[in-house]
């Protein structure tokens, strides 16, 4: 299970790599819904990643929040992740609800605050 939780983090750090070199076009040039999509994509695949490193199966119609919650109950620490202001926590990552430069921003900085909070965890390097 660890390869496989490894293969979540290396897909997360793309997604992440995928949103930063888009956040860094210029603003009219910036495609919000790519960067939302793939911080959207970070943030699922390193919360399956952690819950697969933790030995616990996750299944394909959970949402952010519902893997979210999982994470907390292992790990209280996740509480330091912030998912306020993040309004498609409960939706699919199927979905196009992502629009908006300030909606991409907030999706974006939890990307962030995850990769740094796993991070310190030394869960990821």
């Amino acid at each position: 299970m660890e390869t496989l939780a490894n293969n979540y983090f290396e897909e997360a750090i793309q997604k992440m790599k995928q949103a930063n070199t888009e956040l860094y076009r210029p603003e009219e040039d910036v495609v919000s819904y790519l960067v939302c999509k793939n911080a959207q994509s970070a943030i699922h695949n390193f919360l399956k990643g952690y819950l697969l490193r933790e030995g616990i199966h996750t299944q394909a119609h959970e949402t952010i929040e519902d893997l979210y919650n999982r994470c907390l109950e292992l790990n209280e620490r996740f509480e330091r992740v912030n998912l306020a202001g993040f309004n498609c926590q409960s939706h699919d990552t199927s979905s196009r609800y992502c629009d908006g430069a300030k909606k991409v921003s907030r999706c974006f900085a939890i990307a962030d605050s995850l990769d740094t909070f796993l991070r310190e965890e030394k869960v990821i390097n």
